[in-house]
């Protein structure tokens, strides 16, 4: 049973953005995602049951997961030091 896979803007952005190996490593484990949604390195994000993140070396992906619908969405991609980072409000 395979998952769809969306992209978020964002995401679509970063990866058109980022170096080809980069690019190629970080599609890799979105496809291994769309085969088994929850891989031992996923981790669930607190307060919400649908979301979690999975590293690719110092990058991060956040990701949410719709089981009726074989949906994996992909929110958010960046490193790990902006990935934590709180925007700030004005």
């Amino acid at each position: 049973m395979r998952f769809r896979v969306e992209y978020s803007s964002g995401a679509e952005n970063f990866l058109k953005k980022a170096e080809k190996s980069l690019a190629k490593r970080i599609i890799a484990k979105i496809e291994s995602l769309a085969k088994t949604p929850l891989i031992p390195d996923s981790q669930k994000i607190e307060g919400n049951e649908k979301i979690f993140r999975v590293r690719v070396g110092a990058y991060r992906i956040l990701y949410e997961v719709d089981f009726r619908e074989k949906l994996v969405g992909i929110i958010k991609i960046d490193k790990r030091e902006k990935f934590y980072r709180k925007s700030k409000k004005s």
